[in-house]
């Protein structure tokens, strides 16, 4: 895909961990405050309009099809952009369904211990979300162009409100399975830029175990909520009935 190089899974920390980590390591103290503005409009470039993702070629077709998600990064000075694709055996509604229900997030996705859209207008749906673990506490402050009848979400920081990162742009895509009547194929991308100084090695782990975390989420919740909706309703049983 381009200039950008595959890479595995890293099956080390935990991104998350890393993330705080680094910002530990640069004496950053937590800044989110949703009444004073972000300390800038926005360092990175965002996603406009449906994003141009590129098809898998052979052998990340293959890995699809094993289940493996393909991850592509690109490290930067300060984050790094990265993509994620992984095929679903649920609906594209049913998908859109999880990565919509915000709410549920501290349910379904780790680390995320509070969650909650504070403005939804039409396409715009703005939502402020809380990292914890360990003792650290990781807020921020996400705006959605959220346009699943288009196949797909975009989103910056609410430059309105300031957050613990210092900018973050990406966007999650679906489509219906090239091959697979009744399922999706699911693309993930962000480019993230964090606060003060983080050793290259812990960027690394940001780009490339967060992106197999975003995606593998969605797989398990969207493929159960799947199941429970393609389950026959329970008969009564003989006893029962009589």
């Amino acid at each position: 895909m381009g200039a950008a190089r595959s890479e595995e899974s890293v099956k080390s920390l935990p991104w998350l961990i890393a993330l705080l980590c680094g910002l530990l390591l640069a004496g950053e103290a937590a800044a989110a405050n949703p009444d004073a503005p972000h300390p800038h409009q926005g360092v990175v470039r965002p996603f406009t309009g449906k994003p141009d993702m590129e098809a898998p070629d052979e052998s990340q077709s293959l890995a699809l099809a094993r289940g493996e998600a393909i991850l592509v990064t690109l490290e930067g000075e300060s984050g790094g952009r990265g993509m994620a694709i992984q095929d679903i055996q649920a609906s594209p509604e049913t998908v859109w369904n999880r990565i919509a229900a915000f709410r549920e997030y501290p349910e379904m996705v780790a680390h995320v211990s509070e969650c909650e859209p504070y403005l939804e207008e039409g396409d715009d749906v703005r939502v402020r979300f809380v990292l914890k673990i360990l003792a650290f506490r990781y807020e921020y402050y996400i705006r959605h162009d959220f346009q699943p009848e288009r196949g797909y979400v975009t989103w910056t920081l609410d430059y309105s409100r300031e957050s613990d990162l210092d900018d973050s742009v990406g966007y999650w895509a679906v489509e219906e399975h090239p091959d697979r009547p009744g399922h999706s194929r699911l693309f993930y991308s962000i480019d993230m830029r964090t606060r003060g100084w983080m050793p290259g090695f812990i960027r690394n782990m940001i780009a490339r175990q967060g992106l197999e975390d975003a995606t593998g989420w969605v797989k398990r919740e969207a493929e159960a909520l799947q199941a429970r909706r393609e389950s026959p309703p329970e008969q009564a049983s003989s006893a029962a009935v009589e």
